[in-house]
């Protein structure tokens, strides 16, 4: 293995139920639809998610096996966590979850990824190939998870970079100022951040999504990203202020959307030699035309993943093949 990326939250399996079909099993969950998207555009992905020793865990091993992702993690003794997601007639989700998100230390899974470092035969000093490691959603809000993955990032950010995304769900977390504090502390460790309007209206709502994102970048991160659904996306970084059309398809539903999104935007960076802490400086200073590429090709992956039902992210030959048609 390369220099790899990683993502560290929630793998859980969604049974969708829909007006019209019977309800359907698959594995999900915002990080690890992260990962399959990384691992589809032709990038080594290391994953560290928990399961358990179940029927539903074995699914979750059986797919990251397919996608040739690396578990960090073996199986443990509690119930892999499930959710229920309903969908309404224009394609959108709303869920239902059944969690267990307890981690060991952050100082074991740090223990971990050394490992694999190792393993890797590391040519320079003791960074390991660790490029970029990815976290949010439930993975960064629930606890007691949630503060682990506060340590491993605390931790990784000497080697690599970090990208968040909150992915706020009002049921598990229904305090908003709890969440608003706690996204902020991860919004804070992050170079890249993504979050779709929901989240920001949903968190900020009494203010423009644009002051948020300027509060955002403030904070620290060298780039923030927010998908608009059917009216695209925009990005803002220190050269400035950009916005990306949608791309027009027919839905068949929006599942994993912005985690397309999200798997496109760091791949496309990586393409541009931004990520890893040894640029974090470059990254800092991204270009106007950087960002504009960036928020296309993510843009193109998000409109391929909603043309097919559920949670499937393009691989880097359609994903190129769109881009150039």
């Amino acid at each position: 293995m390369s220099a790899y990326l990683a993502v560290i939250g929630e793998c859980l399996v969604d049974v969708v139920h829909s007006e019209t079909s019977a309800p359907k099993a698959h594995v999900g969950g915002s990080p690890f639809n992260v990962a399959v998207g990384l691992a589809r555009l032709e990038h080594d992905v290391v994953f560290a998610g928990r399961r358990g020793d179940d029927d539903y865990g074995r699914m979750i091993a059986r797919s990251l096996r397919a996608q040739g992702i690396t578990a960090l993690l073996d199986a443990d003794a509690s119930p892999t966590s499930v959710a229920r997601a309903t969908l309404d007639p224009t394609g959108q989700a709303s869920y239902e979850f059944t969690l267990d998100w307890t981690l060991p230390s952050a100082a074991e899974l740090e223990q971990k990824f050394c490992a694999l470092a190792r393993e890797n035969k590391p040519t320079v000093g003791d960074a390991g190939p660790l490029e970029h490691l990815h976290t949010g959603s439930i993975g960064a809000m629930l606890q007691p998870g949630a503060e682990t993955v506060k340590g491993v990032l605390d931790r990784a950010r000497k080697v690599a970079t970090i990208s968040y995304d909150p992915n706020y769900r009002p049921t598990l977390v229904p305090n908003r100022e709890e969440a608003r504090r706690q996204a902020e502390e991860f919004i804070a460790r992050a170079d890249v951040i993504q979050a779709s309007t929901d989240d920001l209206d949903l968190l900020y709502p009494e203010r423009s999504h644009r002051e948020t994102m300027e509060a955002w970048l403030q904070m620290g991160p060298a780039l923030v990203t927010v998908t608009r659904g059917p009216s695209g996306a925009m990005g803002l970084t220190r050269a400035g202020f950009a916005e990306q059309e949608a791309f027009s398809i027919e839905v068949a539903d929006t599942v994993g959307a912005g985690d397309s999104f999200m798997a496109a935007t760091l791949s496309t960076l990586r393409r541009m030699n931004l990520l890893g802490a040894s640029r974090r400086a470059t990254l800092r200073e991204i270009s106007a035309d950087q960002l504009a590429t960036v928020l296309r090709t993510a843009a193109r992956a998000a409109a391929i993943n909603s043309s097919r039902f559920g949670a499937q992210p393009p691989t880097a030959e359609e994903l190129t093949q769109a881009l150039e048609s």
